[in-house]
């Protein structure tokens, strides 16, 4: 008989919530703890950050505990490993970071710069949600339907 090793509760609960790793749903969650901020309107969207999915737990990490913290907006998502026909490149996953109006420009660019604060430096689209609950998608050839690329 070969010997089994057993993983802890713990560990396999780490493991779990590694988007990296999950391939029984699409997205994981956080939403926003502490201090008021306002709901979202018709014209809400998000920052969409794209990372390979070596990267994305790290990512991931320090984004959910932002959102948490009430230092972004009010909610944000990651990807999982599940393959998700929206995708474009099955070797990345995507963090949305979640605004209540892409209208209101000093708030979407302060959650920009707090990104930019977290390590995400290079160029990033923000799509308004109108426009994804519209079936827009650059897979599906669909272009300039950034409201901002910073």
């Amino acid at each position: 008989m070969k010997n089994i090793k057993s993983i802890s509760d713990e560990t396999l609960i780490s493991i779990n919530t590694k988007p990296s790793v999950v391939i029984n749903k699409f997205w994981f969650y956080a939403e926003r703890k502490i201090d008021a901020y306002p709901n979202p309107n018709k014209n809400c969207g998000k920052w969409l950050i794209f990372a390979p999915i070596t990267q994305i737990d790290d990512i991931w990490i320090k984004i959910k505990l932002a959102t948490e913290e009430g230092k972004l907006g009010s909610s944000a998502k990651v990807s999982t490993a599940k393959p998700n026909p929206n995708s474009t490149d099955a070797k990345k996953s995507v963090i949305c970071v979640y605004t209540y109006d892409w209208t209101d420009k000093d708030d979407v660019m302060r959650i920009r710069q707090r990104l930019r604060e977290l390590g995400i430096i290079s160029k990033i689209p923000y799509k308004a949600d109108q426009d994804t609950l519209k079936g827009k998608y650059a897979n599906k050839g669909d272009k300039r339907i950034s409201k901002y690329y910073e």
